[in-house]
Formats: C-alpha cells, structure tokens, sequence
C-alpha cells in the first residue's frame, strides 16, 4: 500500500521522520545504502555509509516527550531485532574492510519543524 493511502497518522508521522533523518544524513557526507531494508517484518529503517564505516540506523520521531525521550525509546529486544536484520544485510552487501556501528537519530517538534538528535554509535551488542 502506497505511503499516501496510510490512514494512520503515527505511520505517516514515522515516514515523515525517515525522510527527515535520509536528508539529513545525506547532508552530513552520508551516502544511503538502504531505506527499510527487510528481513521477514523486520526492517532497519536506514543503512548509511561513509567510506568503510557503515551505520545502521534506527530512527524514531515523536511529537512529544510523555513516553520518554526518543533516544530511550530502543530496547533490548529491539536492539537483538536490529542486529539480526543488519547481519542479514552485512551477509549480502558488506565490504571486506566495513567497519559497523548502529545509530539512532531521533526526531522531536522544535519551533520551525522537527529537530534532529544524532546519538552515533548509540549501543554496542
């Protein structure tokens, strides 16, 4: 289903953010791999390489901080979903060389539109 028939706005919301964090990734000497590569129903929202460093990242946006902040938003369990799916892509596209970390970029409402947070390197597993 196309992205404009989506009725719910916490999706439209998520995809607006992803666009967000793509150009803003773009803008910091990133080259995108992937946007939501999959695995089953898993996906990683963004894969993003500068020279050998790839980074895997999950972006999360909300619009405002009553169920925490965006960068405690990724659990344990999210995190081993992560990993399973960024191994996959690792499998079928890595580099001999690559060297990988996962990042979460999240996106909260400012005065003139959503604002940026960039935790590089947000955990290790």
């Amino acid at each position: 289903m196309p992205v404009a028939a989506w009725t719910d706005p916490r999706h439209r919301l998520g995809v607006r953010g992803e666009r967000v964090a793509l150009e803003y990734l773009i803008a910091c000497g990133w080259d995108i791999e992937a946007h939501r590569f999959r695995l089953g129903r898993h996906d990683v929202d963004l894969v993003a390489r500068r020279g050998s460093l790839v980074a895997f990242v999950e972006v999360k946006t909300r619009r405002g901080s009553a169920f925490g902040e965006t960068v405690e938003s990724v659990g344990s369990g999210k995190r081993r979903i992560l990993a399973r799916v960024a191994e996959c892509w690792r499998a079928r596209y890595g580099r001999r060389g690559d060297v990988y970390r996962f990042d979460l970029i999240g996106l909260r409402p400012g005065p003139a539109g959503l604002v940026v947070e960039h935790v590089a390197d947000a955990w290790r597993l």
